[in-house]
Protein backbone atom coordinates (compact mmCIF):
# COMPACT_ATOMS: atom_id res chain seq x y z
CA UNK A 1 0.00 0.00 0.00
CA UNK A 2 1.27 3.61 -0.94
CA UNK A 3 1.82 6.35 1.49
CA UNK A 4 -1.80 7.97 -0.12
CA UNK A 5 -3.83 4.95 -0.15
CA UNK A 6 -2.49 4.09 3.42
CA UNK A 7 -3.25 8.28 4.54
CA UNK A 8 -6.68 7.61 3.43
CA UNK A 9 -7.63 4.61 5.85
CA UNK A 10 -8.88 6.75 8.60
CA UNK A 11 -11.23 9.47 6.78
CA UNK A 12 -11.94 12.31 6.82
CA UNK A 13 -8.05 13.56 6.78
CA UNK A 14 -6.43 16.89 7.47
CA UNK A 15 -4.65 18.19 4.74
CA UNK A 16 -2.60 21.53 5.39
CA UNK A 17 -0.93 23.82 3.15
CA UNK A 18 2.22 25.49 4.13
CA UNK A 19 4.97 27.35 1.42
CA UNK A 20 8.87 26.21 1.73
CA UNK A 21 10.99 29.37 2.53
CA UNK A 22 8.39 30.82 4.68
CA UNK A 23 9.54 32.58 6.52
CA UNK A 24 12.60 31.29 5.51
CA UNK A 25 13.84 28.05 4.28
CA UNK A 26 15.32 26.14 7.66
CA UNK A 27 12.01 26.99 9.43
CA UNK A 28 9.48 25.76 7.26
CA UNK A 29 11.30 23.02 7.13
CA UNK A 30 10.86 22.55 10.56
CA UNK A 31 7.21 24.08 10.73
CA UNK A 32 6.01 20.72 7.78
CA UNK A 33 8.00 18.76 9.87
CA UNK A 34 5.88 19.56 13.03
CA UNK A 35 2.51 19.45 11.13
CA UNK A 36 3.56 15.83 9.68
CA UNK A 37 4.28 14.93 13.35
CA UNK A 38 1.20 16.26 15.21
CA UNK A 39 -1.95 15.27 13.16
CA UNK A 40 -1.41 16.09 9.59
CA UNK A 41 -2.69 13.12 7.90
CA UNK A 42 -1.17 14.55 4.24
CA UNK A 43 0.63 17.70 3.59
CA UNK A 44 0.61 20.06 0.71
CA UNK A 45 3.95 21.57 0.05
CA UNK A 46 4.25 24.90 -1.59
CA UNK A 47 6.12 25.89 -4.64
CA UNK A 48 6.81 29.25 -4.70
CA UNK A 49 5.98 31.36 -8.05
CA UNK A 50 5.65 35.06 -8.91
CA UNK A 51 1.80 35.16 -10.37
CA UNK A 52 -0.13 32.65 -8.28
CA UNK A 53 -3.34 33.43 -9.64
CA UNK A 54 -5.54 30.86 -8.00
CA UNK A 55 -4.57 32.60 -4.40
CA UNK A 56 -5.79 34.63 -1.87
CA UNK A 57 -3.56 37.69 -0.48
CA UNK A 58 -2.19 35.61 2.39
CA UNK A 59 0.00 32.61 0.26
CA UNK A 60 0.38 35.35 -2.38
CA UNK A 61 2.17 37.16 0.43
CA UNK A 62 4.17 34.25 1.97
CA UNK A 63 5.53 33.09 -1.60
CA UNK A 64 6.49 36.14 -2.06
CA UNK A 65 8.29 36.30 0.86
CA UNK A 66 9.88 32.72 0.14
CA UNK A 67 10.89 34.01 -3.33
CA UNK A 68 12.46 37.67 -1.96
CA UNK A 69 14.51 34.60 0.23
CA UNK A 70 15.87 32.92 -2.74
CA UNK A 71 13.57 29.88 -2.93
CA UNK A 72 13.71 27.64 -5.89
CA UNK A 73 12.47 24.28 -6.93
CA UNK A 74 16.17 22.61 -6.37
CA UNK A 75 15.93 24.05 -2.73
CA UNK A 76 12.33 22.79 -2.68
CA UNK A 77 12.94 19.31 -3.59
CA UNK A 78 15.89 19.07 -1.25
CA UNK A 79 13.97 20.39 1.30
CA UNK A 80 11.49 17.36 0.59
CA UNK A 81 14.33 15.27 1.00
CA UNK A 82 15.07 16.29 4.22
CA UNK A 83 11.70 15.66 5.55
CA UNK A 84 12.46 12.44 4.48
CA UNK A 85 15.20 12.14 6.41
CA UNK A 86 13.63 13.83 9.54
CA UNK A 87 11.02 10.71 9.32
CA UNK A 88 8.49 11.93 7.94
CA UNK A 89 6.32 9.39 6.39
CA UNK A 90 3.01 10.77 5.32
CA UNK A 91 2.48 11.92 2.29
CA UNK A 92 3.69 15.18 0.70
CA UNK A 93 1.84 16.74 -2.17
CA UNK A 94 3.92 19.07 -4.55
CA UNK A 95 1.57 21.91 -4.90
CA UNK A 96 2.31 24.89 -7.63
CA UNK A 97 2.43 26.38 -10.69
CA UNK A 98 3.14 25.46 -14.29
CA UNK A 99 5.76 27.60 -15.25
CA UNK A 100 8.87 26.50 -12.77
CA UNK A 101 8.28 22.53 -13.27
CA UNK A 102 8.52 23.64 -17.28
CA UNK A 103 11.74 25.64 -16.62
CA UNK A 104 13.00 23.19 -14.59
CA UNK A 105 12.50 20.57 -17.35
CA UNK A 106 9.35 18.46 -17.25
CA UNK A 107 10.89 14.92 -16.90
CA UNK A 108 13.65 15.81 -14.79
CA UNK A 109 11.06 17.81 -12.19
CA UNK A 110 8.95 14.48 -11.83
CA UNK A 111 12.39 12.41 -11.38
CA UNK A 112 14.05 14.79 -9.01
CA UNK A 113 10.34 14.71 -6.99
CA UNK A 114 10.44 11.49 -7.10
CA UNK A 115 13.82 10.92 -5.89
CA UNK A 116 12.90 13.50 -3.05
CA UNK A 117 10.37 11.49 -1.66
CA UNK A 118 6.98 13.61 -3.41
CA UNK A 119 3.52 11.45 -3.70
CA UNK A 120 2.08 13.28 -6.20
CA UNK A 121 1.36 17.12 -7.66
CA UNK A 122 -1.44 19.88 -7.51
CA UNK A 123 -1.10 22.22 -10.59
CA UNK A 124 -3.76 24.92 -10.14
CA UNK A 125 -2.88 26.37 -13.64
CA UNK A 126 -2.79 23.38 -15.57
CA UNK A 127 -5.96 22.55 -16.81
CA UNK A 128 -6.53 18.82 -17.42
CA UNK A 129 -7.08 18.90 -20.86
CA UNK A 130 -3.53 20.67 -21.44
CA UNK A 131 -1.87 18.01 -19.37
CA UNK A 132 -0.74 15.42 -21.52
CA UNK A 133 2.85 16.03 -21.46
CA UNK A 134 2.61 16.45 -17.63
CA UNK A 135 1.04 12.78 -17.50
CA UNK A 136 3.78 11.12 -20.21
CA UNK A 137 6.36 12.87 -17.69
CA UNK A 138 5.11 10.91 -15.24
CA UNK A 139 4.87 8.20 -17.21
CA UNK A 140 4.01 4.38 -14.66
CA UNK A 141 5.57 6.42 -11.33
CA UNK A 142 2.79 6.60 -9.15
CA UNK A 143 2.56 9.99 -8.43
CA UNK A 144 -0.57 11.45 -9.53
CA UNK A 145 -1.34 15.06 -10.84
CA UNK A 146 -4.46 15.44 -8.10
CA UNK A 147 -7.53 17.14 -10.01
CA UNK A 148 -9.34 20.32 -9.33
CA UNK A 149 -12.98 20.30 -9.59
CA UNK A 150 -15.06 23.23 -8.51
CA UNK A 151 -18.52 24.81 -8.29
CA UNK A 152 -18.57 26.26 -11.30
CA UNK A 153 -17.40 23.04 -13.37
CA UNK A 154 -19.58 21.81 -16.07
CA UNK A 155 -21.53 18.43 -15.48
CA UNK A 156 -19.69 16.88 -18.42
CA UNK A 157 -16.59 18.55 -17.32
CA UNK A 158 -16.91 17.07 -14.24
CA UNK A 159 -17.95 13.70 -14.67
CA UNK A 160 -15.05 13.28 -17.37
CA UNK A 161 -11.90 14.42 -14.83
CA UNK A 162 -13.87 12.25 -11.75
CA UNK A 163 -13.94 9.37 -13.83
CA UNK A 164 -10.42 9.23 -14.57
CA UNK A 165 -9.00 11.22 -11.27
CA UNK A 166 -6.34 9.32 -9.35
CA UNK A 167 -5.06 9.60 -5.77
CA UNK A 168 -7.42 12.61 -4.74
CA UNK A 169 -9.90 14.90 -6.15
CA UNK A 170 -9.38 18.36 -4.57
CA UNK A 171 -12.76 20.18 -4.49
CA UNK A 172 -12.53 23.84 -4.63
CA UNK A 173 -15.92 24.64 -2.45
CA UNK A 174 -16.51 28.07 -3.49
CA UNK A 175 -15.56 30.14 -6.49
CA UNK A 176 -12.64 33.12 -6.28
CA UNK A 177 -9.43 32.54 -4.63
CA UNK A 178 -8.08 30.76 -1.76
CA UNK A 179 -8.69 32.44 1.88
CA UNK A 180 -10.24 31.31 4.95
CA UNK A 181 -14.26 31.79 4.90
CA UNK A 182 -16.51 32.51 7.93
CA UNK A 183 -19.00 29.65 7.25
CA UNK A 184 -18.86 26.76 5.16
CA UNK A 185 -20.05 27.17 1.46
CA UNK A 186 -23.51 26.32 1.11
CA UNK A 187 -24.88 23.20 -0.95
CA UNK A 188 -21.33 21.64 -0.49
CA UNK A 189 -23.02 18.52 0.49
CA UNK A 190 -24.90 18.32 -2.79
CA UNK A 191 -22.01 19.04 -4.82
CA UNK A 192 -19.53 16.31 -2.77
CA UNK A 193 -22.13 13.96 -4.26
CA UNK A 194 -22.22 14.53 -7.73
CA UNK A 195 -19.04 14.16 -7.77
CA UNK A 196 -19.12 10.99 -5.91
CA UNK A 197 -21.43 9.61 -8.56
CA UNK A 198 -18.43 9.45 -11.05
CA UNK A 199 -15.42 8.26 -8.79
CA UNK A 200 -14.13 6.48 -6.43
CA UNK A 201 -10.85 8.13 -5.32
CA UNK A 202 -11.25 10.07 -2.52
CA UNK A 203 -13.16 13.56 -2.41
CA UNK A 204 -11.22 16.43 -0.52
CA UNK A 205 -12.43 20.03 0.35
CA UNK A 206 -10.22 23.22 -0.15
CA UNK A 207 -10.48 27.15 -0.25
CA UNK A 208 -11.98 28.71 2.72
CA UNK A 209 -11.97 26.17 6.19
CA UNK A 210 -10.30 28.60 8.81
CA UNK A 211 -11.41 27.00 11.92
CA UNK A 212 -11.40 23.62 13.14
CA UNK A 213 -15.21 23.74 13.77
CA UNK A 214 -15.28 24.19 10.21
CA UNK A 215 -13.33 21.47 9.24
CA UNK A 216 -15.18 19.13 11.24
CA UNK A 217 -18.78 20.45 9.28
CA UNK A 218 -16.96 19.73 6.34
CA UNK A 219 -15.37 16.45 7.20
CA UNK A 220 -18.84 15.26 8.25
CA UNK A 221 -19.22 15.30 4.40
CA UNK A 222 -15.67 14.65 2.71
CA UNK A 223 -13.30 12.30 2.73
CA UNK A 224 -10.32 15.25 3.68
CA UNK A 225 -10.44 18.63 4.83
CA UNK A 226 -7.60 20.88 2.80
CA UNK A 227 -6.05 23.96 4.93
CA UNK A 228 -4.16 26.54 2.96
CA UNK A 229 -4.49 30.28 4.39
CA UNK A 230 -5.64 29.91 7.92
CA UNK A 231 -2.38 27.87 8.34
CA UNK A 232 0.10 30.00 6.90
CA UNK A 233 -1.67 32.82 8.38
CA UNK A 234 -1.40 31.20 12.02
CA UNK A 235 1.84 30.33 11.84
CA UNK A 236 3.34 33.01 10.12
CA UNK A 237 2.32 36.01 12.11
CA UNK A 238 3.51 33.59 15.34
CA UNK A 239 6.18 34.18 17.23
CA UNK A 240 7.14 30.68 18.02
CA UNK A 241 5.58 29.11 14.60
CA UNK A 242 6.89 25.49 15.07
CA UNK A 243 4.74 25.68 18.22
CA UNK A 244 2.36 27.17 16.57
CA UNK A 245 2.39 24.81 14.04
CA UNK A 246 2.07 21.93 15.92
CA UNK A 247 -0.66 23.01 17.80
CA UNK A 248 -2.27 24.07 14.70
CA UNK A 249 -2.15 20.31 13.55
CA UNK A 250 -3.56 18.97 16.85
CA UNK A 251 -6.56 21.25 17.00
CA UNK A 252 -7.69 20.10 13.77
CA UNK A 253 -6.85 16.51 14.02
CA UNK A 254 -8.52 16.69 17.23
CA UNK A 255 -12.25 18.47 15.85
CA UNK A 256 -12.05 15.96 12.97
CA UNK A 257 -12.03 12.71 15.34
CA UNK A 258 -14.68 14.26 17.58
CA UNK A 259 -16.74 14.82 14.60
CA UNK A 260 -16.33 10.99 13.34
CA UNK A 261 -17.62 10.16 17.44
CA UNK A 262 -20.58 12.57 17.15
Amino acid sequence: MNRMENAFKNKPIFMPYFPLGYPDLDTSIDVIEALAKNGADLIEVGLSFSDPLADGPVIQKATQVALENGITVKKSLQAVAELRKRGVSIPLILMGYYNPMLAHGLEKFVKDAAGAGADGFIVPDLPIEESDEFVAAIGKLFMPLIPMLAPTSPAERMEKIARNAKGFIYLVSVTGVTGARTSVADGLGDLIARVREHTSVPVCVGFGIGTPQQAQEVGALADGVIVGSACVKTIGESKTPVESAREFARSFQSALREGIRQ
